[in-house]
């Protein structure tokens, strides 16, 4: 009895803590449980979602991309001095971003594939050099509106109308980056759980030894999920400069924590015990309603790092003291 108890507190302990924090500040503010301010929820999680889909990925072949911060903050600059700067068309503003993430990506696979740099220290040079790329690309200043040039001049261009709706506009009512989210959350799911490129990532990670024996290309197998972290990292440095309309240096910066947080919350969401996307989703909810409410309970913001470090050792406790249990 005591057994089962606590495989159905592994199992769903993560969707109850979440359902009774958004009870919580449900009974403390009645502007908390409305469309609105639960839009304004998921549309702040977007991001650090997509960024956590990617940190995910690599986590599933037993790697580990600490650069993710780093080429979002990459992306952002990139995508808006695209319009200010070069007034380039909506489609060169949404590929090249792209690019720049999968170059990352391959930089980062090169290092850990080829070199054999271990991941975490692989990813983590990378970070330091994509970081040093972006300042010294900018000058080290923020990319915005007909901002003034150091020869002088304006910038001659401004964020496009058209790019700007991805991150503030609404389809049926919908925040546009809700959608686009959940999108992503449901093909990444599928990805894993149906396709073959998926249950080799998923082999690769459990066994890369047993994998190779059984004709699992996994260095291909790596290199595509490096490239398809550092894509993901990219999509949400686009979106964030979409939302703010500006390119912010160093945007990407605490988006590497929320996003490491939200993947190791999951670990416990439906007894996965591992990375999963589902789980990486709803660790992005719990930390997205912890801010929000902390918020309209005016907590000081300084103290919210607190609060998710809290909740990520609760997590980290419950997953690791089941499955040593399991083993023992």
């Amino acid at each position: 009895m005591k057994n089962r108890i606590l495989h159905y507190t592994f199992q769903f302990g993560a969707l109850a803590f979440i359902a009774l924090v958004v009870l919580f500040f449900s009974l403390y503010n009645e502007h908390f449980f409305t469309y609105s301010n639960l839009t304004d929820i998921l549309r702040s999680i977007s991001i650090v979602t997509f960024v956590a889909i990617g940190v995910t990925i690599s986590l599933m072949v037993d790697g580990f991309d600490l650069s993710v911060g780093a080429t979002m903050s990459l992306s952002t600059v990139v995508t808006a001095a695209l319009m200010v700067w070069y007034q380039m068309p909506l489609i060169v503003v949404l590929i090249v971003p792209l690019l720049i993430g999968a170059a990352v990506g391959l930089l980062n696979a090169f290092l850990i594939v080829k070199i054999r740099i271990p991941d975490l220290l692989a990813t983590l040079a990378v970070m330091y050099i994509v970081n040093g790329i972006h300042k010294t690309y900018t000058k080290g200043y923020s990319v915005y509106n007909h901002m003034p040039l150091q020869d002088g001049t304006t910038a001659p261009g401004e964020m496009l109308k058209s790019f700007l709706w991805i991150g503030q506009g609404k389809l049926l009512g919908v925040p546009f980056p809700v959608i686009l989210m959940i999108v992503a959350v449901v093909c990444a799911h599928v990805f894993f759980k149906y396709t073959r490129w998926g249950r080799q990532m998923i082999m690769t990670g459990g066994n890369e030894e047993a994998a190779r024996l059984s004709g699992l290309r996994v260095k291909r197998v790596r290199v595509a999920a490096y490239i398809a972290s550092g894509v993901l990292a990219a999509i949400g440095g686009m979106l964030f400069a979409a939302r703010i309309g500006s390119g912010q240096i160093d945007a990407g910066a605490p988006y590497l924590m929320d996003s490491v947080a939200a993947v190791f919350v999951g670990y416990s969401v439906f007894a996965a015990g591992r990375p999963n996307i589902v789980g990486t989703f709803f660790g992005a909810v719990l930390m997205g309603v912890l801010v929000n409410g902390l918020t309209m309970m005016n907590v000081q913001y300084y103290t919210n790092d607190i609060i998710k470090g809290a909740v990520l050792v609760l997590a980290l406790a419950v997953t690791f003291i089941h499955m040593s249990r399991k083993k023992t």
